[in-house]
């Protein structure tokens, strides 16, 4: 009897078990419903948007050009500021040379050096150059260079009293900075 009742118990689990089985392949399907299906062709990308790269490349090509033509707008405007940096101290030293010949105005050699000066002023002038004056002005970093600081009477403190070598624009830009001292107001008493 044992043994019908053993095989009874066997039936019974075994049912058990296809009914689990049965249930669990029942939600399988509702399970697989809710997952997209996969195809086996890979997923493309998005296609680009033409027009917007199109106006991208087409506003930094612009941008470009402008750029372009400015470096050769400046290339073609400052193309002359080494040699005229080179003929500066030329024009200093002349400078120099007629003011310690004040007093011979007459002699034909300091009217020869006149005369050089003033060419080559006008050949300056003709290329854009041209020196600005800085005695008595506030002192400006960007086209002063201040080389000392002494008390002067006449000029107020900060202002420039002496130039000691002249600055030089080139159109719209520094070609030299002025060398100036600053006065440092009047001369306080010991």
């Amino acid at each position: 009897m044992q043994g019908k009742e053993n095989e009874k118990e066997v039936e019974k689990t075994a049912g058990a078990t296809d009914e689990a089985e049965e249930a669990k392949k029942a939600e399988e399907p509702a399970e697989k419903a809710a997952e997209p299906e996969k195809s086996a062709e890979p997923e493309k990308p998005a296609e680009p948007d033409w027009k917007a790269l199109y106006a991208i490349t087409l506003a930094d090509f612009d941008n470009y050009k402008k750029r372009a033509a400015r470096d050769r707008e400046d290339t073609y405007r400052f193309a002359e500021i080494d040699i005229l940096r080179d003929v500066l101290p030329t024009v200093d030293n002349l400078k120099l040379a007629l003011d310690s010949a004040k007093d011979k105005a007459d002699d034909p050699f300091v009217k020869g050096v006149q005369l050089a000066y003033d060419s080559l002023l006008a050949s300056l002038k003709e290329h854009g150059a041209e020196p600005f004056d800085s005695v008595g002005k506030a002192l400006d970093t960007e086209r002063m260079e201040a080389i000392a600081t002494l008390p002067n009477e006449e000029v107020e403190e900060g202002l420039v009293s002496i130039e000691s070598k002249r600055g030089w624009m080139l159109k719209d830009r520094v070609l030299r900075v002025a060398q100036v001292v600053v006065s440092s107001g009047k001369a306080k008493e010991a």
